[in-house]
């Protein structure tokens, strides 16, 4: 039975408060073509429970799942091994059940674990100081564009070609709603990145350079001419990792003038899980951490001495005055963040240090192979644990057919970009330590056959 405690009046009443003539009105913003005028096509009325159960495993089981064909699919989220305590210890009754608390000094807990996450992610970013989790890494990179904003009083920033089309998706669609000027552009299928291109653009109105480091084809460029020329002009350089394990092999953002470093923390403790849960990181310096969005967790004594923990900073609506608030995080990722921070507690310095060696010398193994396919070529000889490859035809016809071999052989450019036909022909190839020998003799033998 149908539970409606609204009555037709009650409805009226606050469609009047809103301004809205009716219900349908609330739904302007939506594309007409994405709207149903009746039941979706094909779903039958309804069925038994059993009947659902059957139908939902057999959709279930057209799903190629990651642990199952070899897999290089990577563009901001990586197949790594987690090891099983993790999920072990998240499951944990007190950690699975947790929710923000609105009284967070009782729940020393979910703070200490808080706290220790922060510093485990400030010291990878090489910062100052972390928040306590954002929802994933796009949003996070947002949040930081909007920082800036805050802190410079300037309404453009500067996206690099070489950033995650997906990121720059989203802070598109936010920046309708401030105002903010964001330039960028495709990147161009070549090994150089547009590092000069971004520093010739910075002027007096540039509120933040955001670079992606590596960014989407897998390239690595030092971000200390950036940040100076940014500084120069009074800009802030923004840093974004979407592959946070690259830091156990590459130098962090924050040594080379990184003034906010923000990404993904999925490839830590959290699996692909078909899109998600993820982890959103925000890292900055000191100096500007009162413009920081989210929580900051912080350490403290009590009155007999002992240590303590407590919710620092917390600049969202439901604390202060909404006009105050520096962002609308209002739940943080906390299970995904407690994955995250248990998995670097297993792996320690020299664990992420040698897991990062091994993911490098795979990648390098694999590029090698791979290039010696007949037409394949390798786009950049400088990476970490992923690479681009020109292939002679559409990469995303080789990437189907791959697919239909039981391969998962990268992510095609044209999939990502579908509007640049310069850059079809690249394809994103990730190996981390799960990719075998095997696998990458896999898929140099199917990238052979589909591209004769």
């Amino acid at each position: 039975m149908r539970y409606l405690p609204l009555s037709d009046a009650d409805r009226a009443a606050m469609l009047d408060v809103i301004g809205a003539s009716s219900v349908e009105a609330l739904f302007a913003d939506v594309p007409a073509a994405a709207l149903l005028d009746g039941p979706v096509p094909g779903l039958p009325a309804h069925a038994s429970e059993m009947a659902v159960q059957r139908h939902m495993a057999a959709l279930a089981g057209q799903n190629m799942a990651a642990g199952s064909v070899p897999f290089f699919l990577g563009a901001g989220a990586y197949k790594h091994h987690v090891p099983a305590s993790v999920d072990h210890l998240i499951q944990r009754g007190e950690f699975l059940t947790a929710y923000t608390p609105y009284q967070p000094e009782i729940a020393q807990g979910t703070l200490q674990v808080l706290f220790e996450f922060q510093t485990q992610v400030a010291r990878l970013y090489g910062m100052d100081v972390a928040n306590a989790s954002m929802y994933d890494g796009s949003t996070a990179c947002w949040e930081a564009i909007v920082m800036a904003r805050r802190v410079t009083k300037r309404g453009k920033g500067l996206l690099s070609s070489g950033l995650h089309p997906h990121y720059v998706s989203v802070a598109g669609t936010m920046a309708k709603f401030t105002g903010d000027v964001l330039v960028h552009g495709a990147p161009a299928l070549t090994a150089e990145t547009d590092a000069e291109a971004l520093i010739a653009a910075i002027d007096r109105d540039t509120s933040c350079v955001v670079v992606q480091y590596p960014d989407i084809l897998g390239r690595i460029t030092d971000l200390t001419p950036i940040a100076e020329a940014a500084h120069a002009a009074g800009a802030l350089l923004i840093a974004v990792v979407t592959e946070p394990l690259a830091l156990g092999a590459i130098r962090s953002p924050g040594e080379m003038g990184a003034d906010i470093v923000v990404g993904e923390g999925q490839s830590i403790g959290v699996g692909l899980q078909f899109g998600g849960p993820y982890l959103g990181l925000f890292a900055c310096k000191e100096k500007l951490v009162r413009q920081m969005p989210g929580r900051l967790c912080g350490q403290t004594v009590d009155a007999e001495g002992k240590r303590g923990f407590v919710l620092t900073l917390s600049t969202r609506e439901q604390h202060i005055r909404r006009e105050k608030a520096t962002s609308n995080i209002c739940t943080n990722s906390g299970l995904c963040a407690l994955a995250f921070s248990i998995h670097m507690t297993l792996l320690g310095e020299r664990g992420l240090r040698d897991l990062a060696a091994l993911n490098h010398a795979k990648a390098v193994k694999a590029a090698e192979r791979l290039a010696q396919v007949p037409g394949v070529s390798l786009l950049n000889d400088g990476f970490f644990n992923e690479f681009t490859l020109v292939l002679p035809k559409d990469a995303r016809e080789a990437a189907r057919a791959l697919a239909d071999r039981h391969i998962l052989g990268g992510v095609s450019l044209g999939r990502l970009y579908p509007g640049e036909t310069g850059l079809a022909n690249g394809l994103v190839v990730a190996v981390t330590e799960t990719v075998t020998d095997e696998d990458v003799e896999a898929l140099a033998n199917g990238l052979t056959e589909v591209l004769a």
